[in-house]
């Protein structure tokens, strides 16, 4: 993770995001709270954190590579989050839609998403 990155747990049971190799490009993301996603809905899922990346940075959310094998997409492909967007409240969500014709659980503590710091 870079060295400048402040970041906020909501649920603090849960780990903070990690690379969880030593050549991942990104960190991994929990769900903080089990979600169901009914069919053909998009659904927001909180992923447990509110972050604030280096000066002239920003934060790619995409979606993690087996993802779909679930069901499941991100709607709008990825997501960027803003330098500003770095309040206490300010927990990252994943949009997922459900293309099958029943509803998924996502469980707390899976992960789904991957985060980027990029300049």
């Amino acid at each position: 993770m870079p060295k400048k990155l402040k970041i906020k747990r909501f649920d603090k049971e849960l780990p903070l995001p990690q690379y969880k190799t030593r050549g991942a490009a990104c960190f991994d993301c929990v769900v903080r709270t089990e979600t169901i996603v009914q069919p053909h809905t998009p659904t927001l899922v909180p992923l447990n954190i509110a972050l604030k990346p280096p000066k002239n940075h920003f934060v790619m959310l995409i979606a993690r590579s087996s993802f779909y094998k679930r069901g499941l997409i991100v709607p709008n492909g990825v997501g960027i989050g803003d330098e500003d967007f770095c309040g206490d409240n300010d927990e990252y969500h994943l949009p997922v839609l459900n293309l099958t014709n029943a509803p998924i659980k996502i469980d707390r503590g899976d992960r789904i998403a991957q985060m980027l710091i990029l300049p």
